[in-house]
Formats: C-alpha cells, sequence, structure tokens
C-alpha cells in the first residue's frame, strides 16, 4: 500500500516534468528567430542604395532625361529657331557650340552655360536657343526622379558659296610680241574680302525688328501651323541696295515668297568697302516665321 502512494505520486510529479512544454515552445522560437532574421536581410537591402541627395546632380543614370516630344522634334526646333548673328555671317563666322544645362525634377532647364567659348555672337545665340526650347522629361535612377546634367552641341554652318565680289582693275598693257588674249579679262569678278564688311544700316537688331514689323504671315502656312525659318541669299550692292534675292531651301505654303519680298523691300545697308572703294558683297540671312 505504501508502494502504490509512493508511485502514484512519483507519477503525478513526473507528469509535470514531461518535455511536452518545451517542445510546443520551440516552433514559435523558430518562427521568432526566423522573423528577426528576415528583418534584418530587408534593413540591409534598404540601406544598400540609399535615397540620393535632393539636390544631387548625376551626368549618368538608368533612363536619361528626353525633350518632349523627342530627340527629333527637339532637332527641328533647334533649326527652325536658330538666328544667325549677322556679325558673325559678315566676318565668316562657323562652328560648333557645345551646351551644357541641367534637367530639374520638374521637366525645366537650369544652369546654362556654354562649355567651350567659339566666339561671343555665336555662343549668345546658342544660349538664347536651348533656354528657349521646350520642357523636358525628367530622368529617373534607382526608381527615383533626379537632376541630370545634359550637353547638346549647337552648330552654325555657313551657306556655301558666300563670297565677297570686286571688279577687277584694269590690267597694265600686255608687253609688246606678247599673245593678245594673254591679258586678264577686265571684266572678270575677283573674290577679295573686304576692309569693311557690309551691314544694316542701325545694326543687325535693327534690321531684324524691321523684318519682324513688317511679316505678312502666310494664311496656309498659318492654317497648316507652318513655322521655321528661310534662308535667303542676296546681294548688297555698292549703292547699299539689296538684290539678286533667293531661297536656298523652300519651305512651301506662301513662306518663300514672304521672305523675298521683305529682303526685295527692306531698307538700304551700308555697303562693304575695300581699300576705301564700295564693292558688293553676298550674303546669307535667315527670316523666321515664327506663330
Amino acid at each position: 500500500m505504501i508502494f502504490k502512494t509512493s508511485k502514484k505520486r512519483f507519477t503525478r510529479h513526473s507528469s509535470f516534468m514531461t518535455p511536452s512544454a518545451p517542445a510546443k515552445a520551440l516552433p514559435a522560437l523558430l518562427m521568432l528567430s526566423l522573423l528577426s532574421f528576415s528583418a534584418a536581410a530587408q534593413t540591409k537591402t534598404k540601406l544598400k542604395y540609399p535615397k540620393p541627395d535632393a539636390r544631387e546632380v548625376f551626368d549618368s543614370v538608368a533612363a536619361p532625361a528626353v525633350p518632349l516630344g523627342g530627340t527629333r522634334a527637339y532637332a527641328e526646333f533647334l533649326a527652325a529657331h536658330q538666328r544667325y548673328p549677322g556679325a558673325a555671317l559678315q566676318q565668316g563666322l562657323q562652328g560648333t557650340v557645345p551646351v551644357s544645362f541641367i534637367v530639374e525634377k520638374t521637366g525645366a532647364i537650369s544652369e546654362v552655360k556654354v562649355d567651350q567659348p567659339l566666339a561671343p555672337e555665336l555662343d549668345a545665340e546658342a544660349l538664347r536657343l536651348i533656354r528657349s526650347g521646350p520642357r523636358w522629361t525628367p530622368a529617373r535612377h534607382r526608381g527615383q526622379v533626379v537632376r541630370q546634367r545634359v550637353r547638346v552641341p549647337v552648330s552654325f554652318v555657313l551657306s556655301p558659296g558666300s563670297a565677297e565680289v570686286v571688279k577687277r582693275p584694269a590690267p597694265a598693257a600686255a608687253p609688246a610680241g606678247a599673245p593678245a588674249n594673254s591679258a586678264a579679262d577686265p571684266d572678270a569678278p575677283l573674290a577679295v574680302a573686304p576692309d569693311v564688311p557690309t551691314r544694316p544700316v542701325g545694326g543687325t537688331e535693327t534690321f531684324f525688328d524691321w523684318i519682324q514689323q513688317h511679316q505678312v504671315y502666310p494664311r496656309l502656312a498659318r492654317q497648316r501651323k507652318i513655322q521655321g525659318r528661310v534662308m535667303v541669299e542676296f546681294m548688297v550692292q555698292p549703292d547699299g541696295s539689296l538684290t539678286d534675292a533667293r531661297v536656298l531651301k523652300k519651305m512651301g505654303s506662301g513662306l518663300d515668297e514672304e521672305a523675298l519680298r521683305l529682303i526685295k523691300t527692306a531698307p538700304k545697308w551700308e555697303p562693304a568697302t575695300y581699300k576705301g572703294r564700295p564693292l558688293k558683297q553676298k550674303m546669307v540671312l535667315p527670316v523666321i516665321f515664327q506663330l
């Protein structure tokens, strides 16, 4: 009897020490450890690509900024709205002006500058052209909209064939016994660089202002929403009149005819001079049409 009682007590106490309670707690502890490890892993992943500084400017990004309408439309905008400076035309200046700027997160551009100056007149026109351009779609990098530095070359190219012409002076008498045709033709033109190039009376800006004030936008071009620049070649005569005007590249819809009318009716220029003598000089200027 005593033995049985002791056995029952032993059995009752031994049930207390059964491993069932720790065994049930083990999966919960394991799950907690896994969750802790997962959280730590996620924290490391986030820290791998920290959020960029809001003012940081990127030169290379995953998705670069692009002008609204695409790069082709942007190139056409630059070509159509370029105003070749008259002083640069007179001096025969041409080349490429590299311009850099920042495309902001809003798509606006800022900090426009010339990276390598070419000529003051061309540099100024390149800056004006870029600043007047359309907005951009901002760049994206690592899932964020960022600021990006963009570089655009602005080219200025003169039309071939522009030259200054002066009548060749009468040649000296041919030596005795020389062939009759050995003397140079006195009417043959000679291309020379004038000492003082031709220029509009009052300056280039005054001339372009006159063009703007007297321009009559062709109805057909307005209906078709055609705009751009018509390059016109003309000759400035020794008396300052503008003659021999012709369009180098036609646009149609009445723009070419209006450009020619403006040049033919424009005020006289100050003629070019060579050794104090007035001479005729060929010029190429754009007539801008903008809606």
